[in-house]
């Protein structure tokens, strides 16, 4: 007599609780792989921007006639 109440169905707070932590889980996956992807972009930039300039081709200059005052190659 003394315990024969049931125990309440608590089912659905089990399942939203399991929802709600699948929904941050997956945010705070999605926000590691988005930081990820722009470290490596910032990384590529950096290592870009350290390349010396004199690894880059210069343009050569063509020697050419002389130019006269009226724009006519002699």
């Amino acid at each position: 007599m003394f315990f024969q109440e049931t125990t309440p169905d608590t089912s659905g707070y089990m399942i939203a609780g399991y929802a709600i932590t699948l929904l941050i889980l997956s945010i705070y996956v999605a926000s590691l792989f988005i930081r990820n992807r722009n470290l490596r972009q910032d990384m590529a930039m950096l290592a870009e921007m350290e390349k010396p300039a004199a690894a880059e081709p210069k343009p050569k200059k063509r020697a050419g006639k002389p130019v006269t005052k009226k724009g006519r190659k002699k």
